[in-house]
C-alpha cells in the first residue's frame, strides 16, 4: 500500500518509479524524444557566416602573341605588360612571368627546347626568363629605335631574330649574349619574321610593309633574294616539309607558293578573304576527314583569315578541299535582326601548329583562344581570354557543372567549371543582358539588346548547348528573362520599352527553332523595366524599374495585384523569398528592401552599401540575403536581425552577376573587371576547425601545466611559445629564478633554445620590457642571448631590426631610472657615513 494511515510509503515510491524507467515504454518514449531533437537539429538551417574563394577566373590574353610550348601543354599569352603561362590540359593559369611596374610587352617567343621565354617592351627591353623558375635570367636594351614588332627563334634555340618598327633586323646569340647581325633593308615596318626549318641553309625570312618577302643570308648577312607578288603586306610564312617550297598570304585574298630553290612564284590561289595565317598540312598525318586521299603527294595548307573558319587547300589544283561550317544559327533570326555574317564572325588573327599534339590553335579578335584537332578541325577547347564586362551568371546541368556567361558580346559564354574550357552560343546578334536556367538545369533563356529572346538547350551526354527556340516582339533591349519555377511552362522577360511579356514554351521541342509566341503582353512601368522574379509557386511575378517602383502582377492574366513605393532611385533587383510572403527589391539608393505581399509595405531596409546595390538572393531558407554592389563589394546580410555578418572586398569594378547553386554552398559572382570568382561555404569548416582548434588548445594547456609541474621548463617554455603566450613564458622564467640555482639554470635554458624559439623569446621580451616590474625579466634574456649568440647569427633572425629597435627606448628609460635609484642610493650612503663619523667623535 503506498498510503498507510495518511502516510507515504516512499520505499514503495521508489521502487515504481524504478521499475517505470527500466520498463521499454520509458525507453521509447526516451529514444522517440531523442530522435526528434535529432531531426530538428538536422532540419534546423545553419546560418552561413563566411564564404571563401574557391576558384578564380580571370583575363590571361589581352591582345598580342599567343604561343605553344613545344610539348603543347603549355600556352603562352601576353596580359599587357605579363606573360600568363596555361596549362592546355586544366586551363588554369600555372605561371605569371614579368612585373606589375613594367612596359607593355610588344612581341613575345619561346624557344623551340622550352627553356627560355624571351619578351620585348615598349621600352625596347628586351628579357630572357627560364619561365619554369619564373626567374629573369638577362635583360639587355634593344638597339632598336622603335617597337619590336615580331620575333623568332632558330631550330637550336640559339639564334634569337627580333624585327622592328624602325625597318631593321637584329639577330642575337642568347648563348654568348650579343649581337650577331644587324639586317636593314627593308622598307617601313616588319610584321614577320622567322627563320628556315633547315638551319644549314642560314637562312631568314621577314615580311615588311613594302609588300615584299625578303631572303636573308645570315652567313653574307646581306639580303639574298626578293619574292614580289603580294599586293598587300604578308601576314604569315610557312615552309613544307622538304623546305623548298614557302607559302605566304596576306590580306590581298591569295596564298602564294614559292619555289626556294630558284626563288620564283610558283602559283597563285585565291582564297577570297583576308588571311592572318597559314599552315602546312604535315604530309604524314591521315586527313582523309580534310578530304585528303591518304595516297596524295600535293601539298595541302590550311587558311585562317577573316571569315573565322578553317579552310583547307590543295595547292596543285587551287581548290578547296575542306570547310568548317558557319553557324546557322543565326539564319534564325528575324529579318530586323538579322547581321551581317562577316561583321559578327569570329574573325581569326593568330594560326598556329603543334606537331606533337597534332593539334591548330586560332586566336579571334575577341580574345578567344581554340584548340581544333589536326586531321578534323574540330574543336576540342575553348579558351576565353578576355571576358570583358560581365553582365549575368547561372549555374547549368543537372549536376550544376557548367556556368552560362552573359558579356558585352552577342555570344554566351559556357563554361565546364572544372576546367574553363568553353563553348561559344552564337545566335543573338546585340549584347546578351540577362540569363535564367530553368529548375532542370538543361534549359537556358536569354535576352540581348537585339530585342529578341532566346531558349537554349544542353545535351546531357555532350553537355554541347544548342537553339531550340527565339521569341521576338520588343522594340527595343530586353533587360530580364525568367522561367516558370515548377517547370518549364511559360518564359517571362521584361523590356526597356516599359513593357513584360509572357511567353508560352512548347511541352515538345523540335528539332527546328521554335517560334514563340507571346500570351501576355502589358504595359508594367513608366520607365524601362530592369529586372523580374516568379513566385515560387508561379502565379506571381514580380518587376522593378527605373521609376523606383516594384510592382507584382499575376500571372495569369497579368493584372497588376500592387505596387512598392518607397525607393528614391531605380530599382535594379526583385527576389521573391522562397519560403515566406514577402519580396525583396534592390536599389540605385543603395538599400534592400523587404516587402510584404499582402500589404505591399516595407518590413525591413538594409542599409550598408555605398554604392548601388545591382544584385540580391535568398539563402538559408530565406533567412539571409546576398547582395553585390557597383562598388564591387559583397554582402551577406541575416534578415531577423537586420545586419550584415560578413563583407567581401574581390572584385574592383560593378559586381553585376549574382547566383547560388542549390545546395547553396557554392555562390558565383561576375563584375566588370573581367573576374569570375567561385565562392565556397566554409561555415561549417570554420566551426570545426574552431573546435578542433579549442579542444587542441585545451589538451596543450593542460599538458603545459603538467611540465611546469614536473620542472621541465625547456619542454614547457617550447610549447608556451607554440602557443604564442607570452605571459606563461614569464611565469615559467619567474619559477625558474627561484629556484637555488636559478640563474645557472636560466642561462643553460635559453642556449638549449632553437634559433627560432630565441627570436619569439626576444619578441616576448619587447612587451615585458614595457613594463617595469617584468622588465628585469626582459633585460636578463636579452642580456643572455647577447653574450651567448654572435651579432651575425642574430642578424638572420626574423624581424630581428623591428625586435631590438622596440627594446632600446624602454631599455633606454629603465637605465635612466637605475642611475637615478643609484645616485639617491649613494647620498643615503653618504648620509649614514658622515653621521656615524660624527657618532664616532662624540
Amino acid at each position: 500500500m503506498l498510503f498507510a494511515d495518511n502516510k507515504i510509503d516512499w520505499s514503495l515510491v521508489v521502487y515504481y518509479w524504478c521499475n517505470f524507467i527500466l520498463s521499454e515504454q520509458w525507453s521509447s518514449l526516451f529514444l522517440e524524444k531523442r530522435e526528434k531533437q535529432e531531426r530538428f537539429k538536422m532540419a534546423a538551417p545553419v546560418l552561413k557566416q563566411n564564404f571563401a574563394v574557391k576558384s578564380r577566373y580571370g583575363a590571361f590574353y589581352t591582345g598580342g602573341d599567343v604561343h605553344f610550348s613545344e610539348d603543347g601543354e603549355r600556352l603562352f599569352c601576353c596580359q599587357g605588360n605579363q606573360v600568363k603561362v596555361l596549362e592546355t590540359a586544366t586551363g588554369k593559369i600555372i605561371h605569371t612571368i614579368g612585373e606589375e611596374d613594367e612596359d607593355d610587352i610588344t612581341s613575345l617567343k619561346v624557344s623551340p627546347d622550352d627553356k627560355f621565354l624571351v619578351f620585348a617592351t615598349k621600352g625596347l627591353l628586351l628579357k630572357q626568363w627560364d619561365w619554369q623558375q619564373a626567374t629573369c635570367l638577362r635583360s639587355w636594351k634593344a638597339v632598336h629605335t622603335a617597337p619590336i614588332i615580331a620575333m623568332s627563334f632558330d631550330p637550336t634555340s640559339t639564334l634569337l631574330a627580333t624585327a622592328s618598327a624602325d625597318s631593321t633586323i637584329k639577330v642575337w646569340d642568347i648563348i654568348k649574349q650579343y649581337c650577331t647581325h644587324n639586317l636593314k633593308g627593308s622598307q617601313g615596318v616588319i610584321g614577320v619574321v622567322q627563320f628556315h626549318p633547315d638551319i644549314s641553309r642560314l637562312q631568314l625570312l621577314s615580311t615588311a610593309v613594302d609588300c615584299k618577302i625578303r631572303v636573308w643570308n645570315l652567313q653574307t648577312g646581306k639580303c639574298q633574294n626578293v619574292l614580289d607578288g603580294h599586293y598587300s603586306t604578308p601576314t604569315a610564312l610557312d615552309f613544307s616539309l622538304d623546305g623548298n617550297t614557302l607559302i605566304s598570304c596576306g590580306r590581298d585574298k591569295v596564298v602564294l607558293i614559292w619555289d626556294l630553290v630558284n626563288f620564283k612564284l610558283l602559283k597563285t590561289v585565291p582564297v577570297y578573304e583576308t588571311l592572318e595565317g597559314v599552315i602546312a598540312v604535315p604530309a604524314h598525318l591521315d586527313c582523309s576527314a580534310l578530304n585528303i586521299p591518304p595516297d596524295n603527294s600535293d601539298l595541302h595548307f590550311i587558311t585562317a583569315g577573316e571569315k573565322g573558319v578553317l579552310r583547307v587547300w590543295n595547292s596543285a589544283t587551287s581548290k578547296c578541299m575542306f570547310s568548317q561550317a558557319k553557324d546557322e544559327v543565326l539564319e534564325t533570326a528575324p529579318d530586323s535582326t538579322k547581321p551581317n555574317i562577316e561583321q559578327f564572325a569570329h574573325s581569326f588573327m593568330h594560326l598556329a601548329l603543334n606537331k606533337k599534339l597534332s593539334s591548330l590553335m586560332t586566336v579571334s579578335v575577341d580574345h578567344t583562344v581554340v584548340l581544333h584537332s589536326l586531321e578534323t578541325l574540330q574543336e576540342n577547347k575553348q579558351f576565353i581570354g578576355f571576358n570583358d564586362e560581365i553582365l549575368d551568371v547561372k549555374l547549368m546541368a543537372a549536376n550544376e557543372t557548367h556556368i552560362a556567361v552573359a558579356t558585352n558580346s552577342p555570344h554566351i559564354k559556357v563554361f565546364e567549371l572544372a576546367t574553363f574550357s568553353c563553348h561559344l552560343l552564337k545566335g543573338h546578334t546585340d549584347t546578351v543582358l540577362a540569363l535564367d536556367v530553368q529548375r532542370s538545369g538543361t534549359l537556358l533563356a536569354s535576352a540581348s539588346k537585339d530585342g529578341t529572346v532566346r531558349v537554349w538547350m544542353m545535351d546531357c551526354k555532350t553537355g554541347l548547348v544548342h537553339c531550340v527556340g527565339y521569341g521576338f516582339g520588343h522594340t527595343h533591349a530586353v533587360n530580364s528573362v525568367g522561367f516558370s519555377r515548377l517547370g518549364a511552362a511559360f518564359l517571362v522577360s521584361t523590356s526597356e520599352d516599359q513593357t513584360f511579356k509572357i511567353w508560352q514554351l512548347p511541352s515538345e521541342w523540335s528539332k527546328s527553332v521554335n517560334v514563340l509566341h507571346a500570351r501576355i503582353t502589358e504595359r508594367a512601368h513608366e520607365q524601362q523595366a530592369n529586372s523580374l522574379s516568379i513566385s515560387p509557386n508561379d502565379k506571381l511575378m514580380a518587376t522593378g524599374s527605373h521609376d523606383k517602383t516594384a510592382k507584382v502582377w499575376s500571372v495569369e492574366n497579368g493584372q497588376m495585384l500592387g505596387v512598392c513605393r518607397g525607393h528614391k532611385r531605380g530599382v535594379w533587383c526583385v527576389q521573391f523569398s522562397p519560403v515566406d510572403q514577402v519580396l525583396a527589391t534592390s536599389s540605385g539608393d543603395a538599400t534592400v528592401k523587404i516587402w510584404s505581399l499582402s500589404e505591399f509595405n516595407c518590413l525591413k531596409t538594409f542599409e550598408g552599401h555605398d554604392a548601388a546595390v545591382l544584385k540580391i538572393i535568398f539563402l538559408t531558407k530565406g533567412m539571409q540575403l546576398l547582395s553585390s554592389g557597383s562598388d564591387g563589394l559583397l554582402k551577406l546580410w541575416t534578415i531577423k536581425l537586420n545586419e550584415c555578418i560578413k563583407t567581401f572586398d574581390e572584385h574592383d569594378n560593378k559586381l553585376w552577376a549574382l547566383t547560388a547553386s542549390k545546395d547553396e554552398e557554392t555562390v558565383i559572382t561576375g563584375a566588370a573587371d573581367s573576374n569570375i570568382i567561385v565562392w565556397q561555404d566554409v561555415t561549417v569548416a570554420e566551426v570545426e576547425e574552431a573546435r578542433t582548434q579549442l579542444e587542441n588548445r585545451v589538451v596543450q594547456e593542460q599538458e603545459l601545466s603538467n611540465l611546469v609541474q614536473q620542472k621541465k621548463y625547456l619542454k614547457a617554455i617550447s610549447l608556451a611559445i607554440n602557443l604564442q603566450q607570452p605571459f606563461r613564458v614569464l611565469c615559467i622564467m619567474q619559477e625558474i629564478l627561484k629556484e637555488s640555482q636559478g640563474k645557472e639554470d636560466f642561462k643553460r635554458t635559453i642556449m638549449k633554445m632553437k634559433m627560432e624559439q630565441i627570436g619569439s623569446l626576444l619578441q616576448f621580451c619587447v612587451e615585458w620590457n614595457t613594463n617595469s616590474r617584468h622588465c628585469h625579466i626582459a633585460q636578463l634574456v636579452l642580456s643572455t642571448v647577447l653574450r651567448a649568440y654572435p651579432a651575425d647569427e642574430l642578424m638572420t633572425l626574423p624581424n630581428f631590426k623591428s625586435t631590438v629597435e622596440g627594446l632600446q627606448p624602454y631599455t633606454e628609460r629603465h637605465f635612466q631610472r637605475m642611475n637615478r635609484l643609484l645616485q639617491q642610493a649613494s647620498i643615503v650612503d653618504y648620509t649614514w657615513h658622515c653621521m656615524r663619523t660624527v657618532g664616532n667623535e662624540t
